[in-house]
């Protein structure tokens, strides 16, 4: 149904792997709470959306940020958030199990290094195609069929992650592009979508990653005139939390709002948000 203010809602990896249930494989503290305010917004003002996006993490088994894609010398899986810089490459300490993939990673990991993105980190195996972690989380699920019922509209899933070579946090293009993969690089039909947009709201998991990822690479690319229409739900985000002596998540997910709010984004919540 056609409206007469092109309102978009986009939703960032909102699935089961990353929120705190029985079961998930990387939960995020809030995340099924988030999920349940966005719903509740989706079912008071679903009729103003023109379109809902929902993105996918979708990964394999063998990826290059779970453990079955590296071994120590001694054959050993790494533990899950064991980050791997390029001279752990180099000095042998974690090594790809295809012996032919070394010089590429190392490349990898200098890109990532050069390119100032988070460190190479084994996460956890989650969102695997088919697992129900794959899946939508169970009250957002919910209200985005009754909105599909409602309007009389598919929402629009966007999956990304399935190159096993390249981490893809960001929805429009991979940490690192892989040039013999198209979808790695940027997604240019999906910023003309926002382009074409009167106002985007944005929520998601995680705030830290891949919500940061994807808004920070539609703020890169889309131009600074383009950049206020955008309204991140605080309410609908959360970070993932810090481990050990990792990078502290928490605050970077704050600056990443910070950061972005400075580039002329609006804030809001999922109550306030269009009231």
């Amino acid at each position: 149904m056609k409206k007469n203010l092109k309102v978009h809602l986009l939703i960032i990896d909102p699935q089961r792997d990353f929120m705190p249930s029985p079961g998930s494989a990387l939960p995020v503290p809030g995340a099924n709470d988030d999920m349940a305010r966005v719903a509740t917004m989706i079912d008071r003002i679903g009729h103003k959306f023109e379109d809902i996006h929902v993105t996918l993490d979708s990964h394999r088994k063998i990826d290059v940020g779970h453990p079955g894609m590296w071994r120590d010398e001694n054959g050993n899986a790494p533990s899950p958030f064991t980050i791997i810089s390029d001279d752990d490459l180099v000095n042998g300490i974690w090594r790809p199990r295809n012996p032919h993939d070394v010089r590429r990673f190392i490349d990898y990991a200098k890109a990532l290094k050069a390119g100032g993105k988070y460190p190479l980190m084994v996460w956890p195996e989650h969102c695997l195609i088919g697992t129900p972690g794959h899946n939508v989380q169970e009250d957002l699920m919910a209200a985005l069929l009754r909105w599909e019922g409602s309007q009389f509209a598919n929402v629009d899933y966007v999956v990304k992650g399935t190159n096993s070579y390249t981490e893809h946090y960001g929805a429009l293009m991979a940490e690192v592009p892989d040039p013999d993969d198209p979808s790695t690089g940027l997604n240019t039909e999906f910023l003309k979508v926002f382009a074409d947009a009167d106002i985007v709201a944005v929520a998601g998991e995680a705030s830290s990653h891949c919500v940061k990822s994807t808004v920070e690479q539609i703020a890169d690319n889309i131009g600074d005139d383009q950049v206020k229409k955008f309204v991140l739900l605080t309410d609908g985000m959360s970070p993932v939390p810090q481990v050990g002596n990792g990078p502290d998540f928490p605050a970077i997910a704050a600056q990443f709002v910070k950061d972005m709010t400075a580039r002329g984004m609006q804030i809001s919540n999922t109550v306030e948000f269009l009231a």
